[in-house]
């Protein structure tokens, strides 16, 4: 299956995150609380983005079936994900307003431009191929997570962060995006299949960018005037 190429291609990258100081934090509960926020407020406007690429999957699926998965993603998304979002905001005194009105940092431009220009220029394989990084990277990093011991515990203040990304719930949405790749991309000449390997790949640097971004607390190189 394209996807078993796809993570064989991917996985060093995606194993590089679970090293990076922020997950790590997450993961043994000693992630800055101002950093977290960042990441909070930085991932949910980026999520109203990447909301949007599940609405253009729809609009260019060509038969029904495609077009309910990339619906029932779009729901996820929207009621799932951000839902816990808004939970976590609430428990660090951030309101809706505050969290819809944050200012994209860089990172967060450059990511959810890069996505949406290949996705509204491509077919329903390339929305995929989009978004795909960011669900199956987040699955890959809470399930691992998950196995460590305090990760878990609610001594954790971010025990609710792991729990939703390696659950039942996270991980059957990420199978439906991985599954819907492999439905998209059967068939394919090899030219395509390299086109997409190459926006998985790019998406995954730009997670990592992410992390560092989150990490770092950047928004801008300068200040905004």
């Amino acid at each position: 299956m394209f996807t078993d190429r796809i993570f064989e291609r991917v996985q060093p990258i995606w194993t590089s995150y679970l090293n990076h100081p922020f997950v790590k934090g997450l993961g043994d509960g000693s992630l800055n609380n101002e950093k977290f926020q960042h990441w909070l407020k930085q991932d949910y406007v980026y999520l109203i983005e990447y909301a949007k690429l599940m609405a253009i999957g729809s609009a260019k699926a060509r038969d029904l079936e495609t077009m309910g998965t990339f619906a029932n993603l779009l729901h996820g998304t929207l009621f799932m994900e951000m839902d816990l979002h808004r939970k976590f905001a609430k428990q660090f005194g951030i309101d809706g307003k505050t969290l819809e009105n944050t200012q994209a940092s860089a990172v967060n431009t450059a990511y959810t431009s890069y996505m949406l220009n290949h996705a509204q220029r491509g077919g329903a394989e390339h929305v995929v191929a989009c978004l795909l990084a960011c669900a199956w990277s987040y699955n890959f990093i809470g399930q691992h997570l998950a196995k460590e011991p305090f990760a878990l515990s609610e001594q954790n203040p971010y025990h609710e962060w792991v729990e939703t990304y390696s659950g039942e719930e996270f991980t059957a949405f990420t199978n439906d995006a991985i599954r819907l790749m492999n439905q998209l991309t059967e068939g394919k000449p090899e030219s395509e299949l390299m086109e997409l390997e190459q926006i998985i790949v790019k998406t995954s640097y730009y997670e990592y960018m992410f992390w560092d971004m989150c990490e770092n607390r950047e928004l801008w190189p300068i200040p905004t005037f």
